[in-house]
């Protein structure tokens, strides 16, 4: 009788313990177990072969990213406050500014050395090639003008006075003109790459900031910062056209290769940063999407699948990759402090010979060039 009683007893705590834990497996109330924290996201369904550029301002660095893994594979270092860069038509360079120093810069992107260096004008923000890859521009807010560069030799061929403090521009698709926003003012200045002087001025509104074209070159778009808004301007008649509210402070611009969505990266302040990126249908003109990326979104670029976004989050420090199909992030990267200007090639990165590169850029005493903050 006692063994009957005692294999009662062991049969009846197993049943209880066996319970309890189909309970917990089961999410019952017996076992409650804390949620795991979700990973930080490195893959997602349809990434491209290509690399990611990434101007770190704060940073006093550039960034390498492996778009087929979402890390980043190496970081170019000694670049003083280098504001925002652009990679080659070709693939096989990528230029900047430094702020600091007030020079263009390009390198190697097979290597990640140094090519050379040259002055600009004061205050260099942005800088871009024409398509053809063959004439670079820099805008020098400090003095209110572009420079304009010849790559083959890394000169200096002409200084294009434009409107109060241009910031950022970007060629037309068939590279006759450069668009430059002017943001201390309110008009983009228009260059033609022929004589490489400004042919027109074009009234758009309230602090522009950056401009976008449409592929096929009808229509640039232009961030107006302190209105809240993206302004549309037809080309061919040289005038504004649209106007559409997105989130509070836009800076950069970017329209999708297959010309169906404008992108607005709404950057805020420092003190009160936007967290978003605005999606307009570029055949409605009108905002169907607004998705959160980041803290203080600021630079964007689309690859040439139109699949995805990439975001720089200057104040958080990553850069988000946003699915447009999806309308949402699928993966944040650390980069490094301040990222600035973002620009994508499809040429896959090569191997880097190490995590750092330090490049060895030309310094001065100057301690008191202004923050940039688009």
């Amino acid at each position: 009788m006692r063994r009957i009683r005692m294999f009662t007893i062991i049969t009846g705590l197993a049943l209880i313990v066996g319970l309890a834990t189909l309970l917990a497996a089961c999410g019952g109330q017996a076992a409650p177990t804390a949620p795991a924290a979700p990973a930080a996201a490195t893959t997602h369904a349809g990434m491209v072969q290509g690399t990611v550029w990434v101007a770190n301002e704060y940073g006093n660095s550039i960034s390498a990213i492996d778009a087929s893994t979402n890390k980043v594979i190496t970081t170019l270092t000694g670049v003083e406050g280098p504001h925002n860069l652009q990679v080659a038509p070709d693939g096989k360079s990528v230029w900047a500014v430094s702020g600091h120093e007030s020079l263009a810069l390009m390198v190697d992107t097979a290597t990640y050395q140094l090519h050379g260096t040259l002055p600009t004008g004061k205050e260099p923000a942005h800088i871009i090639l024409t398509p053809d890859g063959k004439t670079a521009y820099a805008t020098n807010g400090g003095d209110d003008t572009v420079t304009a560069i010849d790559v083959a030799t890394m000169k200096a061929i002409a200084t294009i006075p434009v409107g109060a403090y241009p910031h950022g521009l970007r060629p037309s698709p068939d590279g006759r003109s450069i668009y430059v926003a002017n943001a201390k003012g309110t008009t983009l200045s228009v260059i033609d790459t022929a004589t490489n002087t400004k042919v027109s001025d074009i009234e758009v509104g309230q602090k522009p900031v950056q401009v976008a074209f449409a592929p096929d070159g009808k229509f640039v778009y232009v961030s107006l910062n302190t209105e809240n808004a993206i302004g549309k301007v037809d080309v061919a008649t040289q005038r504004l056209v649209g106007k559409v509210k997105v989130g509070v402070g836009p800076i950069q611009v970017y329209v999708s290769p297959d010309n169906t969505y404008l992108l607005a990266a709404n950057q805020g302040t420092k003190d009160n940063p936007s967290t978003s990126v605005s999606m307009i249908d570029t055949s409605t003109f009108s905002v169907v999407a607004t998705v959160d990326t980041g803290k203080g979104t600021h630079g964007v670029v689309i690859d040439p699948s139109s699949k995805h976004a990439y975001i720089t989050n200057i104040y958080g420090n990553d850069m988000a990759v946003l699915d447009l199909a999806e309308r949402k992030v699928v993966a944040s990267i650390p980069v490094g402090a301040g990222p600035n200007g973002i620009s994508f090639t499809s040429l896959a990165p090569s191997q880097p010979s190490a995590p750092e590169i330090a490049l060895p850029m030309p310094h001065h005493d100057d301690t008191n060039m202004p923050d940039m903050q688009h």
